[in-house]
C-alpha cells in the first residue's frame, strides 16, 4: 500500500527520485500514466497489469471506454527505479502534468497507486483535500470509527 506525502526534485535529463519507504513496491517494475487530472499515476507492474485485464472486455465500439482506454495506455510507459531510486518520466507525461525540469514534484501515496503532482498543481489540490467543510460531507456517509464493519456497497 502506497501512503504519504514526499517532495522530491526533477533533475535536468527527467529523473524524479522515488521516496525510499515506497521503492520496495516498485522494485518488480512500474507503470507510470496519465492521471484524470493534471497529474500522473503510477502503478507497481502487477497492478496495472490487473487494470490491464479488467478492461480487456472492453467493446471497442463504446466511446466512452475508447476515451478511457486512451487515457490509460497511449500515456503508458514502464520503469523501474535505477540503483538511485530514479525514474525517468518521459517529456511527454511532465508536459500533460505541467512538471518543468529542475523543478520540484509531489509524490503522492493513494493506496494502490501513486500520483506524481507538479507541485503548484499539489497545492492547488490541497485547497479541495483540506476544505474540511466538503470534507464532512464526503466523508458523513461513511462509518468511520474504528472497528466499524466494512460493508460492500
Amino acid at each position: 500500500m502506497f501512503l504519504g506525502e514526499y517532495t522530491h526534485a526533477i533533475d535536468d535529463k527527467g529523473r524524479l527520485t522515488i521516496p525510499s519507504k515506497v521503492r520496495e513496491q516498485l522494485e518488480a517494475g512500474a507503470v507510470i500514466t496519465r492521471g484524470y487530472e493534471k497529474y500522473l499515476l503510477m502503478y507497481c507492474a502487477a497492478d496495472f497489469t490487473r487494470l490491464s485485464t479488467r478492461t480487456s472486455a472492453f467493446s471497442p465500439t463504446d466511446p466512452e471506454k475508447r476515451v478511457l482506454l486512451r487515457v490509460a495506455f497511449s500515456g503508458a510507459s514502464e520503469c523501474s527505479p535505477d540503483k538511485q531510486g530514479r525514474i525517468i518520466i518521459p517529456p511527454f507525461l511532465r508536459e500533460y502534468a505541467g512538471i518543468e525540469l529542475d523543478s520540484e514534484c509531489v509524490i503522492v501515496g493513494v493506496g494502490q497507486y501513486l500520483e506524481i503532482w507538479s507541485k503548484a498543481g499539489w497545492e492547488e489540490q490541497l485547497k479541495i483535500v483540506n476544505d474540511p467543510v466538503l470534507n464532512a460531507k464526503r466523508f458523513a456517509s461513511l462509518d468511520l470509527a474504528p472497528g466499524a464493519q466494512v460493508t460492500s456497497g
